[in-house]
């Protein structure tokens, strides 16, 4: 593999996650109208237990079938990875069926005693629902993302997000209110069930047809997969409460409508993950191949261009996001939700910092070391907890979003040190300096400027000149972008000679 299939396979990523991330603002965007800010409120609060009951109910097993599958069939065998996809899958199916259950009957509890909100309750049930179809439809995407064909997510993402606005939409209009939003997310993952079947039978079932396998060879390779997978899962919850435990303990200390402001700026806050998951997915693959080579240098390559690529787009969008934060919300989810901006404004930076954890540890579990990510992210689950606790009494939503950003800068310094440290590379500290100033910068220029929404709209194309400009005068491109430019450029037909151009400029200020 070579950097250009990881920077390919990391657009095709950024696409399909951008899509998920627009098609998630669309169902927002809609639902906070639809509902209010009560009703959105209490959505707000089941979305995180969406996200953990996934989480529980996949048992890790993505991330693993990706890294496994990848392996063997780099190392070609091509039976193992076979093994690893129906292994794997047998397992999620059990979990998403407990699940299922759990969830269920622990919904009255959770609604009454802790949030005090028996109108949740109903909706906790419905998540329920969602599961059976998500389990499946992740292990398809654990194995596209394992033999590369990022594409593939992409399709199935549109899918999902199309199905999820249309379906919630209807059954919210129809009179079913918060608990219409919810079946509308599984009516959403279930037809984005029956595009991954299509893909799979039209395009990989010839070549992951059912091993021959035994059922002791079924035992070890499911401990192999649990093996890897309980760190993974036990991260992906920690990183689910380094997400939610602000809005659980908000539920908890204050009334709904905040939750309703909070959830307005928590999802335009985790912006920036777009981009910073799109890398980290790519990342893993690429990593493990590397590693399992014992290709130094390429290593080096896919550590070094990850950082970069992520700090070079997330910088300069959280920077804008934190400056225009009260017409970004009031564009997205209406005025009656601007009490959501101060808080916004710590979140987003907060969200800046997690951007770096999550590839972070997407190369470390790359490598092999995936309890790493866990122990990390379980000490900066603590924290957070400790920190919302506190400062949610006293300083309502804006202590929430300092509670967060302080963990998850804490959780950043550590994890990216230890990256660096397990993987041998040395970190390119003058780079990261300059794209550091140059995102600085931009944030001075547009501080002076109305925070209007015209004004907003009007930076958005204006902002990456002048980002891109400074950048230039501090020589942080490099070679290697100049090549991806060029070669990107000439896939662009009648725009290809005004890239070349464009290159010629920016190689003139390259360090």
């Amino acid at each position: 593999m070579s950097t250009s299939k990881l920077v390919k396979g990391t657009f095709l990523i950024i696409i399909g996650n951008f899509i998920f991330r627009i098609g998630g603002y669309i169902y927002r965007f809609l639902m906070s109208r639809m509902l209010g800010p009560e009703g959105y409120g209490i959505l707000g609060l089941t979305m995180p237990f969406q996200g953990i009951f996934q989480i529980l109910a996949a048992g890790g097993l993505p991330p693993a079938i990706a890294k496994y599958v990848a392996e063997y069939m780099v190392l070609d065998k091509k039976e193992d990875a076979r093994a690893v996809l129906y292994v794997s899958m047998k397992l999620m199916i059990l979990l998403a069926f407990i699940f299922s259950l759990v969830i269920f009957f622990t919904s009255p509890w959770i609604a009454c005693n802790f949030f005090h909100k028996p109108n949740a309750i109903l909706p906790l049930q419905a998540v329920a629902l969602i599961l059976p179809f998500s389990v499946i439809v992740g292990v398809f995407r654990g194995l596209f993302q394992g033999i590369y064909k990022m594409e593939y997510i992409v399709v199935t993402r549109f899918v999902e997000q199309v199905g999820i606005i249309i379906f919630a939409a209807i059954l919210v209009v129809l009179g079913f209110y918060v608990v219409g939003a919810v079946i509308g997310t599984a009516l959403g993952f279930l037809v984005s069930l029956i595009a991954s079947l299509i893909v799979f039978k039209k395009y990989l079932a010839d070549d992951f047809t059912y091993p021959k396998i035994d059922f002791k060879k079924e035992i070890k390779i499911a401990k192999m997969l649990l093996n890897f997978s309980i760190p993974v899962i036990l991260a992906a919850l920690s990183e689910m409460a380094i997400y939610d435990i602000d809005t659980f303990l908000i539920g908890h200390f204050l009334p709904t409508i905040y939750l309703g402001y909070y959830s307005a700026a928590d999802p335009i806050a985790r912006l920036p993950l777009v981009i910073s998951i799109s890398v980290a997915t790519a990342a893993l693959p690429a990593a493990s191949e590397a590693y399992s080579l014992k290709n130094k240098k390429l290593l080096e390559d896919y550590v070094t261009q990850s950082y970069r690529i992520v700090m070079l787009t997330v910088l300069p969008i959280c920077v804008g996001i934190a400056v225009f934060a009260s017409p970004v919300i009031s564009l997205l989810f209406g005025s009656q939700y601007v009490p959501g901006a101060e808080p916004l404004r710590i979140l987003v930076m907060g969200m800046t910092f997690y951007t770096f954890f999550v590839v972070s540890s997407s190369i470390i579990q790359g490598v092999g070391r995936p309890s790493l990510p866990m122990y990390i992210l379980f000490f900066g689950t603590i924290l957070n907890f400790i920190f919302n606790w506190f400062l949610i009494p006293i300083y309502g939503m804006v202590g929430a979003a300092t509670a967060t950003s302080s963990a998850t800068f804490i959780i950043m310094l550590i994890s990216m040190f230890k990256t660096f440290e397990v993987t041998g590379v040395k970190p390119p500290f003058s780079a990261f300096t300059k794209i550091i100033i140059a995102s600085l910068l931009l944030g001075i220029i547009l501080s002076f400027l109305p925070k209007t929404i015209f004004m907003l709209i009007l930076m958005v194309f204006i902002s990456p000149v002048i980002y891109t400009i400074f950048l230039m005068v501090l020589k942080g491109f490099e070679e290697k972008d100049i090549k991806l430019i060029r070669k990107a450029g000439r896939k662009m037909g009648p725009l290809a000679k005004y890239i070349d151009k464009i290159a010629n400029i920016l190689e003139k200020f390259i360090s």
